[in-house]
């Protein structure tokens, strides 16, 4: 499909107000500019109150915390107590919903935000992840067979000192495991009160459908940002259809979106990023137009671009709750500023039109990862 007309179809629904501003007050689909201070902040922005939105039936902060970085997805090393600190921070600020797996580390994400979380636990709602073979001793193959789920949750609960889940996802569709059996093992978990919603990561319509007719889900979690809307036409008419929110990763496109990297960055082998075809030196000479762009309409709407990258993604839909991450208290004060704003559906249209104009290269993921992705 060229991708102008696709721009333009994505630009007519958002301007259908139902899909878009339902569900969001009016006064922040009309939120004003703000002007920046000395720093570059918008004034007051941590003092502002985030929205609250619903992901099927689970309530939570419109903006959440990914926990990933903080076991050195992107490279470096942090100290436990400090990324604490920092999931204890978010919480004081508004935020609500923090996103983690057992995958991470493995396992060191869901320890630490299990002890951060522990003096507000019940303030606060937790997503994590099964569908790997960590248990097994082989992290970066699928699983989704019914013991391992089983085993799964049993590890999370404990990690994350809980008795519950509050929104457990299949991390990625396991092909050799029929999506009824899996959504059935949910369902079970489900009644004895040890996963309270559940969601996908990464998969196609199909499989939405058939998770969704054995036990309801009420998010779907895959990547998406103002460089990657694959899923506004592969899965978002069958989200809207079923009533089921959608938790985009890597809403700042790893950074990229922030204008914290130029054509000139390197990231070595660690770094997340080292082998994705966005981000070798040709593709980041080649996309810093869309950092121009974002960086112009950020200016004009008295905003940070990371502020921007987000406010264009919780401006789409009101059922979407981006999980940015981040280890840097400075980095999680700026995401905050989000939590209000809202461009209309005018503004969005104009920004389409203008992003229509850029050509963008290379794929979101490497081989080997685009290969677990259901499609």
């Amino acid at each position: 499909m060229d991708r102008r007309f696709f721009l333009k179809m994505s630009s007519m629904a958002a301007l259908s107000a139902a899909g878009t501003w339902m569900g969001i007050p009016k006064v922040l689909a009309q939120s004003p500019s703000r002007t920046p201070n000395k720093e570059g902040h918008p004034i007051g922005h941590e003092a502002d109150k985030i929205e609250s939105r619903k992901l099927g039936g689970l309530e939570v902060s419109a903006i959440g915390l990914g926990c990933l970085p903080m076991v050195g997805y992107y490279g470096g090393k942090y100290d436990k107590q400090d990324m604490i600190a920092l999931i204890r921070r978010a919480y004081d600020k508004g935020i609500t919903f923090f996103d983690t797996a057992e995958v991470y580390g493995p396992y060191t994400s869901e320890e630490w935000v299990g002890e951060a979380v522990a003096p507000f636990r019940d303030k606060v709602k937790i997503g994590t992840k099964f569908g790997f073979g960590v248990e097994e001793g082989q992290p970066t193959s699928l699983n989704s067979r019914p013991d391992h789920i089983r085993r799964a949750v049993e590890g999370s609960l404990r990690r994350l000192r809980t008795d519950h889940i509050d929104l457990l996802y299949q991390h990625r569709v396991d092909p050799q495991v029929p999506m009824e059996e899996v959504a059935d093992v949910v369902k079970e978990l489900m009644q004895e009160g040890k996963v309270l919603h559940w969601g996908l990561s990464e998969a196609s319509a199909r499989s939405i459908r058939r998770a969704h007719a054995v036990c309801p889900l009420s998010a779907v979690q895959s990547e998406y940002a103002i460089w990657w809307r694959e899923p506004e036409t592969k899965i978002f008419p069958t989200l809207e259809e079923l009533g089921i929110g959608f938790v985009p990763y890597c809403p700042l496109g790893r950074a990229f979106l922030t204008g914290t990297i130029d054509e000139n960055s390197t990231f070595e082998k660690g770094d997340r990023r080292w082998n994705l075809p966005q981000f070798t030196p040709e593709a980041l000479k080649h996309n810093m137009p869309l950092v121009s762009l974002i960086r112009k309409w950020a200016k004009q709407k008295g905003m940070t671009p990371a502020q921007f990258a987000l406010v264009w993604m919780l401006s789409r839909k009101s059922w979407i709750a981006p999980i940015p991450g981040t280890t840097n208290p400075n980095h999680l004060s700026d995401l905050l500023g989000a939590g209000t704003i809202r461009l209309s559906a005018w503004e969005m249209e104009a920004f389409d039109r203008d992003y229509a104009e850029i050509d963008l290269m290379g794929h979101r993921a490497d081989p080997f990862t685009e290969s677990q992705i259901d499609k």
